[in-house]
């Protein structure tokens, strides 16, 4: 465990890929509506960053889903989406999904997070179409999940936002 507070929300600026790439580029963010209190926030910061960065708001797409263990899915749905019928390519630079669960008295919790970790790691693993970056917080208690929701430990959201302009630019 960390002993020393660190905001990872905070990048240098000029670390970033140009803007003028990014402003061309399409991002996919999947968010969970289940905590919504805690999952809106960290969409506000993912869609702050990335415009923040360059990226048109017009190039990026939100899709709700009821839960977290429904991002899965939902991701998969967008890498496999593509850009036209002669260009078999992921029609997102990126994908991000957002959610959120919190521990509680049963082993949903368990199942959930295992689900949702393992199904975003296997899409990472067996495409080459796009990254889906995971910016799913799985906490012990609300104030945990409201410290990395724009609280003391910053916005987890704005950390999956940058991930994803990284990670969409890699040059091999």
């Amino acid at each position: 465990m960390a002993t020393q507070y660190q905001n990872l929300s905070e990048y240098d600026a000029d670390k970033m890929p140009d803007a003028n790439k990014v402003a061309m580029q399409q991002y996919a963010i999947a968010v969970a509506d289940w905590n919504p209190a805690i999952t809106h926030v960290l969409l506000q910061g993912a869609i702050d960053a990335l415009i923040e960065n360059g990226v048109e708001p017009s190039n990026i797409q939100v899709f709700h889903v009821p839960g977290t263990f429904e991002l899965t899915y939902a991701a998969k749905k967008m890498v496999e989406s593509v850009r036209s019928e002669k260009d078999h390519s992921s029609k997102y630079n990126a994908v991000i999904v957002l959610g959120c669960v919190i521990q509680g008295d049963t082993p949903h919790f368990d199942y959930v997070c295992q689900g949702v970790t393992y199904g975003i790691s296997e899409l990472n693993a067996r495409t080459n179409s796009c990254p889906v970056i995971f910016g799913v917080l799985t906490t012990n208690t609300l104030q945990q999940s409201l410290d990395r929701a724009g609280g003391i430990h910053g916005n987890k959201g704005v950390e999956a936002a940058i991930t994803a302009i990284k990670m969409a630019n890699i040059v091999w």
